[in-house]
């Protein structure tokens, strides 16, 4: 989980890596590097830490270059430090990676006994003298550095460039996320669009298993055995807006108030629909969903909470089977398929490694039937699906994902309720009323966020805790979890969720005055069986914090704080409640001043497994 960026240009292109580094940094914050060819041959900078620290070297440097790298890392290999910082070199050559290579102690052990010292802990030092090995054999540049990742395991995205040959940078793709910004000024290559907007919108999309050679006239696009193909050229949307803070002081918390617009936008296609069309999800959708007689979601982290939620809607409401399986897990144990599933895969990036190695598991045991639903159209995850549906809640840069999980249970619902209305089961008058209850889904995510005041007074509370519980029932319980998630995330807080019912078979055990209890208590049918629960919390001295209705018929009291919600919105209520779990979570860790957007450990977008 690294971000690369490369450029090739007729300026001194060190603000351009360093920009694109910057907004790249939500993806990994270890350590950061760049390598520029200069008009004294190859210069290699490296920090420890953020961005800012390797700007900082490079000020003072005043280093220029025409032709360069820049990679910022989430370790993987070896600890964060100088020495397994990127780039590695080897011969003139400098090398940055994103991604894990499989076979790297089998190559390392070669290379070795072939002469080459390794510096570093890592596996992409390997790549490095793989290629200068290769180019002792095949002096083409582009052609030996093939070679050599053709012998490559793993997932990767690199980009190389050679000391001898300024002007020309190789790069390819396997697994991780890569793309060219094409320009009248040069070439670039990047982990994200965003990190080239200061520079092109002109974005190619690399496939696995290409490699591009970039000139400061052009790019050359082939596969890993020389063949030459042809990717489309695309203008990507994304604007400038939608990397700058504005007036917020970090990215989630602008996120969390983004939900509204966030949500506007992926519901837009409802606001003058009588109806709710399967082709909002693919042209073959309807021929799909009549075929299929269950559900399977695959998710990791946040999204999986989306689809636990998901499977109540589409049982309850649906009359679907579905299960839920973590990507991770469900790639490596013994499943019974059957092709009659809709294998639903959810990921806010579209690169997340695991789902697409589950995806591809799903598919081998031959459960054809497939959807996606990402926030990213250009991503892998969406050209690896039959049918897809694109939440478009914009570019998300804050490692805990907000606006991505309630843009994707929106999504869920709208699928849930056209599988309904094909099993015959919502009839026009509750379609209509779901249409327009949806349609003010913003509105009232907006009115959610206006007790914001409240949280934060709650959050001076929750700081000097090193422990908290989170409840819930039903379809609330995955809020629950998420809830928890976002707490441990950003505040470093130990936090657990667990079904409400659940507490006397064991949870109980851990309730005292110092171990808080949050409670999502929407006043659905499950309220009364809530209301025994909490009072089994209270009766061992535990303090509850509570995020109710309006109408819930829930009192503050001493040793209950409560939060009321400005209604309850029926099925949906699952997605209003885990608003102001966001919230307590953003706000706690204001208080014990933890980096919000940067949690340590942790990077945005899981590209290896």
């Amino acid at each position: 989980m690294c971000g690369i960026v490369a450029a090739v240009a007729d300026r001194n292109i060190v603000s351009v890596l360093l920009q694109g580094l910057y907004r790249l940094e939500y993806r990994g914050y270890d350590s950061a590097g760049l390598a520029l060819i200069t008009e004294t041959g190859l210069r290699r900078l490296r920090a420890v830490g953020r961005v800012s620290e390797l700007a900082a070297q490079a000020e003072a440097s005043r280093v220029d270059g025409r032709t360069g790298i820049a990679h910022t890392r989430w370790a993987t290999h070896g600890a964060p430090c100088e020495r397994n910082a990127h780039p590695h070199v080897s011969g003139g050559l400098a090398v940055v990676h994103n991604g894990i290579i499989e076979n790297h102690e089998a190559l390392r052990a070669r290379l070795q006994d072939e002469g080459y010292v390794f510096t570093s802990e890592t596996d992409t030092e390997v790549v490095a003298h793989l290629i200068a090995a290769e180019l002792a054999r095949t002096p083409d540049f582009f052609a030996a550095a093939r070679a050599a990742i053709a012998r490559l395991q793993g997932a990767y995205a690199l980009a190389v460039l050679r000391e001898s040959e300024p002007g020309r940078v190789i790069v390819a793709r396997e697994g991780s996320p890569l793309l060219l910004g094409i320009s009248s000024e040069g070439s670039y290559a990047a982990s994200d669009a965003s990190a080239l907007l200061q520079v092109t919108r002109r974005i190619v999309y690399l496939e696995n298993g290409d490699c591009a050679e970039l000139t400061r006239t052009g790019c050359r696009v082939t596969r890993i055995d020389g063949t030459p193909v042809t990717r489309p050229e695309t203008e990507t949307h994304l604007s400038a807006d939608a990397v700058e803070l504005g007036q917020y002081r970090h990215y989630m918390q602008k996120e969390i108030f983004e939900q509204p617009a966030a949500l506007s936008n992926t519901l837009e296609m409802l606001s003058a629909a009588r109806s709710i069309q399967p082709g909002l999800f693919g042209a073959r959708c309807e021929e799909v969903l009549k075929e299929i007689k269950q559900v399977l979601i695959i998710a990791c982290g946040t999204s999986y909470h989306a689809g636990l939620v998901a499977r109540h809607w589409l049982e309850a409401l649906a009359g679907v089977p579905c299960n839920v399986e973590v990507a991770s897990e469900y790639r490596y144990r013994v499943s019974v398929a059957d092709p009659r599933t809709l294998v639903v895969t959810l990921s806010q990036s579209g690169e997340t490694a695991d789902t697409l190695a589950a995806l591809a598991h799903a598919k081998s045991l031959g459960m054809c039937h497939t959807l996606c639903i990402c926030n990213v159209p250009e991503s892998s995850l969406v050209r690896e699906n039959t049918l897809r549906f694109i939440t478009r809640a914009g570019l998300e840069i804050g490692v805990a994902s907000t606006k991505a999980f309630t843009t994707q249970l929106a999504a869920l619902y709208l699928l849930t309720l056209i599988v309904a209305r094909l099993r015959g089961r919502l009839s026009e008058a509750d379609e209509a009323s779901e249409l327009s209850r949806m349609r003010q889904l913003p509105m009232a995510v907006l009115r959610v966020l206006d007790l914001e005041a409240h949280i934060q007074e709650w959050a001076e509370r929750f700081a000097t805790k090193q422990d908290a519980l989170f409840l819930g029932r039903g379809r609330h319980y995955p809020i629950a979890l998420e809830g928890a998630l976002k707490l441990k995330e950003i505040t470093y807080i130990h936090a657990e969720a667990y079904p409400a019912g659940e507490l006397k078979h064991g949870p109980l055990a851990l309730v005292d005055k110092n171990m808080p209890v949050i409670a999502v208590a929407p006043n659905d049918a499950l309220l009364e069986k809530l209301k025994s629960n909490l009072q089994e919390v209270r009766a061992r001295g535990g303090e509850l914090y509570v995020f109710a209705d309006a109408d819930s018929e829930i009192a503050p009291a001493d040793g209950v704080h409560l939060l009321r919600l400005p209604e309850h919105y029926g099925q949906l209520s699952a997605l209003l409640h885990v608003v102001p779990l966001q919230l307590l979570a953003y706000h706690v860790a204001l208080v014990r001043g933890t980096d919000v957007d940067k949690p340590r450990n942790l990077a945005k977008s899981v590209t290896v497994e």
